[in-house]
């Protein structure tokens, strides 16, 4: 049986830059506090919290003091460094550059938005990391958006600034812009789009990207393993188009998870994965199916 790991997948830089300056502040003092999960993946937390990594929640960085504390590559929102000074805690920012340039285009807009006594929205999946951090730049002013049922609550008689979590969809936000310029267009068919309704395609493209890369490696296999956290909102989202494309596609976290039966008969098996997946837990999925494989030859 063939199994191969798709080679696109694996950490963006984003992630990749967080987990790297974990590891060299581990290295230096063996213990080191961070924020939130550093990546939605529970086998990469857990295999750095055996090298010391802890992590904690916004309450117990209240009650830290004189200590490092990591910031994930989601970012954070202007409170968290307000109480990091005020508690004399020293901060290894791994904010991603593409996170933190987002948080500055919505500081902006909504000043811009604002003195039009209009409004922004934020299309992402409500108390996410990144989205709780974007929001936090504009005092939570902005209205999160998850689905297209929720659009219904819009005021369309109002300006509109429309903004993306970096990990949507590329696909999902079309749906949200389109709905919402239809919705615009039924409130104010005397004005011009342009004039009440901005919208800006945030997501990252090292996300984007993948999508038409996932499309062609998902029909070239009999069976598809997708690895990702189940906290992953990029990982839920690759993997929808693993599905779409390729029904013998299967959701899973670490290897403990596969079933043989889903390859009796079958002669290609390929894995992909997430941009918060490392390449060392796709490995071991490959390694399990191979060691499967040869068992049953055996037998």
């Amino acid at each position: 049986m063939k199994v191969d790991i798709d080679k696109n997948s694996g950490y963006c830089f984003g992630v990749e830059y967080a987990i790297q300056m974990a590891e060299t502040e581990l290295a230096q003092s063996g213990q080191l506090y961070c924020l939130g999960d550093i990546v939605h993946n529970t086998m990469e937390v857990n295999r750095l919290a055996a090298k010391g990594l802890v992590i904690i929640d916004k309450e117990q960085l209240g009650n830290l003091h004189d200590c490092k504390v990591l910031i994930r590559a989601h970012g954070e929102p202007p409170e968290t460094y307000k109480t990091a000074l005020e508690n004399n805690i020293e901060l290894i920012d791994a904010s991603c550059p593409v996170v933190l340039k987002l948080q500055n285009r919505v500081k902006n807009e909504f000043d811009r938005v604002e003195s039009k006594g209009g409004q922004m929205i934020i299309y992402g999946q409500k108390g996410h990391a990144e989205v709780i951090g974007l929001n936090g730049q504009i005092g939570n002013k902005a209205t999160v958006i998850t689905s297209l049922e929720e659009l219904e609550n819009l005021d369309y008689s109002k300006p509109i600034s429309l903004f993306s979590q970096t990990t949507k969809s590329t696909a999902g936000f079309q749906k949200i812009k389109s709905k919402i310029e239809e919705k615009i267009q039924e409130a104010n068919s005397e004005k011009e789009l342009a004039e009440i309704f901005d919208s800006n395609d945030s997501i990252c493209r090292q996300v984007s990207n993948r999508e038409p890369q996932l499309k062609i490696f998902a029909t070239e296999y009999e069976v598809v393993l997708f690895v990702s956290g189940k906290k992953s909102s990029n990982g839920k989202a690759l993997f929808s188009v693993c599905l779409d494309l390729n029904k013998n596609s299967y959701f899973i976290e670490s290897e403990e998870e596969i079933d043989p039966s889903w390859f009796v008969g079958v002669d290609s098996v390929g894995i992909c994965g997430a941009t918060s997946t490392p390449m060392w837990l796709m490995q071991q999925v490959a390694d399990k199916i191979n060691n499967l494989n040869l068992s049953l030859t055996e037998v």
